[in-house]
């Protein structure tokens, strides 16, 4: 038996687990053999596909849009329709449901004809979730969310945030992507980089967030909850100074761009600093004598929704 939060007994954690394959109507998902057997999707960072270990190379840009659009919702039937809306936005052509059918056939090509299926009005990938890198970064994340406040959520964190390599979809063209999809992964990779800095902080591991938090400040220096995160980490470290230059970059960013001052929770921890009191974590209430950090409802981001898919039957 395993404790509570622990990992069961030859379990790899979530960014080394063999992907599951769907097959045919009727029967359970097989596991492939070996780490990266059966069809495997990356599209957090630059595009990745690979069929039994073997990189895939697609080099049309619409094959590439195909694909993603499938993997978003592995297992499930997307429509014609939604496809093309994916595909080519507003400028859909004329005869697209033939323009998608000819994609398809060259996408069996490349990667072999059981992984792309055509149903009655939509097409299939016909591989299941954990093939998709995406798919496993939000099911790991909703674990941890299902485990909040047990000692196993940080780790589920972290599995999640082990697949994350770059900017979704990196080098895929798709308006549905690159305006839905792509935020929305990027608002749940942050709220999770959050979450994990808090976790150490609150277990006196400060130092070991500082670096992740300075650098997506440096990216994203108009969230101001990363730099309140950021300032708490640097003042658990004895780094004031550090931490009131980084609130003068965020300030006079957030001057700039919008025109305002800094949110009251950043202007207190400010103040905080100037005065030489010790910051507290945002939302922080007593809890068995230990400091809690208080979250919205859905503390990890949105949860996926399948926008284009139905479910397989």
């Amino acid at each position: 038996m395993t404790g509570p939060g622990e990992r069961p007994a030859g379990e790899p954690p979530e960014h080394e687990r063999v992907p599951e394959q769907a097959t045919s109507a009727g029967q359970g998902p097989v596991r492939a053999a070996g780490v990266r057997g059966g069809l495997t999707v990356g599209v957090l960072g630059v595009l990745e596909v690979a069929v039994d270990g073997r990189p895939v190379p697609l080099t049309t840009g619409k094959l590439r849009t195909l694909l993603v659009v499938l993997a978003m919702s592995a297992s499930a039937t997307v429509s014609m329709k939604r496809l093309a809306e994916a595909v080519w936005s507003d400028a859909q052509p004329r005869h697209s449901r033939r323009c998608l059918q000819i994609y398809a056939a060259r996408l069996r090509e490349a990667l072999g004809r059981e992984w792309i299926e055509t149903r009655q009005d939509g097409l299939l990938l016909r591989a299941g979730p954990d093939a998709v890198d995406a798919l496993r970064f939000e099911r790991a994340l909703d674990r941890a969310a299902a485990e909040r406040g047990c000692p196993r959520e940080r780790e589920l964190i972290q599995d999640a945030l082990t697949l994350w390599r770059g900017q979704p979809f990196d080098g895929v063209s798709s308006r549905w992507l690159e305006e839905i999809q792509a935020p929305r992964l990027t608002e749940r990779h942050l709220t999770a980089l959050e979450r994990r800095a808090e976790l150490d902080i609150l277990a006196g591991r400060a130092g070991d967030a500082v670096a992740d938090l300075s650098e997506q400040v440096s990216r994203h220096p108009m969230r101001e909850s990363l730099c309140l995160r950021l300032l708490v980490a640097l003042d658990r470290c004895g780094r004031q100074a550090e931490a009131l230059r980084w609130y003068g970059r965020v300030r006079a960013v957030i001057a700039r761009e919008l025109g305002v001052e800094p949110n009251r929770d950043l202007r207190r921890a400010h103040a905080d600093l100037l005065a030489g009191r010790p910051l507290d974590a945002p939302g922080a209430v007593p809890a068995a004598g230990q400091g809690r950090w208080s979250h919205r409802p859905g503390q990890y981001g949105l949860n996926r929704s399948n926008l284009f898919g139905r479910p397989s039957r």
